[in-house]
């Protein structure tokens, strides 16, 4: 199936889940990371269970904090 991930089409195996492909992609601190799957916020108790499908769109974001 084809994904595309931060604006990259990539290959994958059906059936994969999201933590999967938080390894596969070599996402750093993968415990602060958010993703979105077609602009939708995935829950993270639900990042275990969500299984991408052909032509998801994926984004990993990362919150930063800062300033006074």
């Amino acid at each position: 199936m084809k994904l595309t991930i931060a604006g990259t089409v990539k290959e994958y195996d059906e059936g994969l889940k999201v933590p999967e492909l938080i390894e596969a992609e070599k996402v750093q601190t993968p415990m602060y990371v958010t993703v979105s799957i077609n602009d939708e916020f995935v829950k993270s108790e639900a990042l275990g269970e969500t299984v991408l499908r052909d032509g998801d769109v994926v984004e990993f974001l990362y919150f930063m904090g800062g300033g006074r």
